[in-house]
């Protein structure tokens, strides 16, 4: 499924959001004009690698955070910074400028630290911005799950365009994620389904669910939702 938009219309400039893309794609162009060696060094320097976390040298946990703004490609790149276009700028609405970001880059790095976890011993570096991204959507999940978006599916390979209510779009990826993750886990030690963090996806959308109500201080626009702030009260 490829999103295309939602209907949810920003109150406020997502400068943050922005910004995030910009940082993205600024150290992306960093990474193509790297030789292979020096690319090969950025990678293993700044992306994350859970052998090589150690309590005993905490500069070995930089990467949790570097790892975030680090992608694979350019196909990488774009899929990560459309999807943070279309979700990011709603959260930043909610939050603010500072607490969006504050979110946002401690998202990305529980969403690393978790993937860290399940697979202690990998040596392949794990980069981009998908588990920063996947808070954003838990946040989204729970702030909008009534919001529309607006989707390609392929169905028979044939591209159909429809809108689908964000609970059943963030639901149906989150399980699709859990899925691969579990199926991660009957790989050998240091594999990975598909060369894709799936345990930083899980992280980051638990973390999204579990912390925006934390980081967020608007009222959602009236116009769309008549969920009490905050909720429960």
């Amino acid at each position: 499924m490829l999103p295309l938009r939602d209907n949810i219309p920003s109150r406020s400039t997502p400068l943050v959001n922005w910004a995030l893309i910009g940082v993205n794609t600024l150290v992306f162009i960093h990474q193509v004009g790297l030789r292979p060696a020096a690319l090969h060094q950025f990678i293993n320097t700044y992306g994350l690698i859970p052998a090589n976390l150690s309590l005993a040298h905490p500069s070995t946990w930089i990467p949790l955070l570097t790892a975030a703004f680090l992608h694979g490609g350019w196909f990488h790149l774009i899929s990560n910074m459309w999807v943070l276009f279309i979700f990011g700028d709603n959260i930043e609405d909610r939050m603010g400028h500072s607490r969006y970001l504050g979110f946002y880059l401690l998202g990305g790095m529980f969403a690393n630290f978790l993937q860290a976890i399940i697979l202690p011993k990998s040596l392949v570096p794990a980069i981009g911005a998908s588990g920063a991204i996947a808070a954003v959507l838990g946040g989204y999940f729970l702030l909008y799950p009534r919001a529309r978006i607006v989707t390609v599916i392929l169905i028979f390979l044939f591209p159909w365009v429809m809108e689908i209510s964000a609970f059943i779009f963030l639901g149906f990826w989150f399980v699709s994620q859990l899925y691969s993750g579990f199926l991660s886990l009957s790989m050998p030690a240091g594999a990975s389904v598909g060369g894709i963090a799936w345990w930083a996806h899980i992280g980051g959308f638990i973390f999204g669910m579990v912390t925006v109500y934390i980081f967020a201080k608007r009222p959602p626009p009236e116009q769309n939702f008549n969920r009490q702030w905050p909720p429960g009260v």
